[in-house]
């Protein structure tokens, strides 16, 4: 079928299609066989009914669009491929022409991949943190471990550091208690005060079973997150801990070593695993900030504003679901929020959404160049990973995938990991001390792949925290 492409600027191209009827004739059959199929005319058996006969009943009109119809999205596709384009949304069709047992005529204006020149790879640097110090991430491992398995003894004397209580706390303003704001038997150590209310610690040390402190602090969650309120806490319980020395013994009950040096050689492997794969991360990250501020990529401006739109109803849902508003989520954030109020917020997330959506096309590109694939093997390691991550099995991960089409999503979440991964092992890399980095082990298609996807979600994670 004769096509033709102009491009109307750089993200956006029309397409005109012919279809000759000898071409259109295969559909124009089958609609008058399905029409056929669903009338009743006296003197005819259903489906035997005569083109003639419908013409004269229907008009040839309604063949020609159900024929029109069924035609087009195959001859648009053709055209596609011809031209070689990358479409980013939906095409506007609208038939032109139609000379009936001659030709029919339509345009296609879609939004498309622009064309990228990628940069050299070689020649893009990057610097990521030091390596977390593997002997501390050990010893903390250690200490998780050694909680999990102390033992607790009730007692009788003042709440001190390090002992695990039993609390209710209430919160109130101006003496209206806060219900949202309330809660029993919670099992609270002292000293994990981060984690809880400030000046928690203070009130409680000091208390027996049974005692109560008030003190003024700001809620950490809730509608009223982010307000001074003042709180009462009673303990209703002080536990002593008793942890674990770290023996033999110790290894036998929380591994399957028989001694404590063949558990921490166990851990010393993870803890080196762990660290590398964080560097490893940070990698990825940082090659692919380098890379865009490399590249030129105008972006079709309705797939952007979609994009945009489509990100920030998200990120209000979420808002809503914790009661929260943009200005109480900016009040309570970390420290290190880069926004000073809603309007910095928004536009901070339309340049991070911006920013992923490029680092799309740069992928996809890439990958395109390099003729990347992606095996069976490697989507099924995905719906693993999924499975695991989701707490599901592999068989509900592929009945949702099947369900909702999601395979041509995870495949091509699986390629642009690999041409991440691809990229980072080619550019330069080095510590903040100045040593390089070995990034030819980022190649981990599944792992790049949930990178990628991390990297489209990290500000809903943020919201959810």
């Amino acid at each position: 079928m004769p096509s033709t492409a102009e491009k109307l600027n750089p993200t956006r191209v029309k397409l005109t299609v012919e279809i000759p009827f000898a071409d259109l004739k295969p559909h124009l059959d089958k609609a008058y066989k399905e029409i056929a199929e669903q009338v009743n005319i006296p003197g005819f058996r259903k489906g035997k009914v005569p083109a003639a006969i419908i013409d004269q009943r229907f008009g040839r009109g309604v063949v020609l669009q159900e024929a029109i119809n069924e035609a087009v999205p195959s001859a648009y596709n053709a055209a596609v491929s011809e031209h070689k384009l990358v479409p980013m949304a939906q095409p506007e069709v609208e038939v032109t022409k139609l000379e009936d047992n001659d030709l029919v005529e339509f345009t296609a204006e879609v939004d498309v991949r622009p064309e990228v020149t990628l940069p050299d790879f070689a020649a893009v640097a990057a610097t990521v943190d030091n390596a977390a110090d593997v002997d501390e991430l050990i010893e903390e491992r250690i200490g998780l471990l050694r909680q999990r398995f102390a033992t607790t003894t009730e007692v009788e004397r003042a709440a001190a550091e390090g002992d695990l209580l039993t609390i209710d706390l209430l919160a109130a303003q101006d003496g209206v208690t806060l219900p949202d704001a309330t809660a029993e038997g919670i099992t609270y150590k002292v000293g994990e005060e981060k984690n809880m209310l400030e000046g928690l610690d203070a009130a409680v040390t000091g208390l027996k079973a049974g005692e109560t402190a008030t003190f003024t602090s700001k809620l950490v969650g809730g509608q009223f997150r982010g307000q001074d309120a003042d709180i009462t806490v009673t303990v209703q319980k002080v536990s002593e801990q008793e942890l674990p020395a770290v023996d033999d013994e110790f290894a036998q009950l929380i591994s399957e070593f028989d001694t404590v040096e063949e558990m921490k050689e166990d851990l010393r492997k993870g803890a080196e695993q762990q660290v590398k794969s964080d560097q490893l991360a940070d990698a990825r990250d940082k090659v692919l900030e380098a890379v865009l501020e490399k590249v030129e990529i105008p972006l079709p401006e309705a797939v952007l504003t979609r994009e945009l739109e489509g990100r920030r109803a998200e990120v209000e849902r979420q808002l809503a679901n914790g009661g929260l508003t943009v200005e109480q989520y900016l009040a309570n954030a970390e420290d290190d929020e880069d926004a000073k109020d809603a309007d910095e917020f928004w536009a901070n997330m339309d340049k991070r959404s911006e920013q992923a959506l490029k680092a799309q096309v740069v992928l996809d590109v890439y990958a395109d160049e390099q003729s990347i694939d992606v095996s069976q093997q490697e989507l099924t390691e995905l719906i693993f990973r999924k499975a695991q991550q989701n707490n599901t099995s592999p068989q509900d991960e592929i009945n949702h995938m099947m369900e909702h089409n999601h395979m041509p999503e995870w495949m091509q979440e699986i390629r642009r990991g690999k041409a991440l991964a691809a990229i980072c092992a080619e550019a330069t890399v080095t510590d903040a001390d100045g040593n390089a980095v070995d990034t030819s082990l980022a190649v981990d298609p599944i792992e790049a792949a949930e990178e990628v996807t991390a990297e489209d979600e990290a500000d809903d994670e943020e919201i959810n925290a």
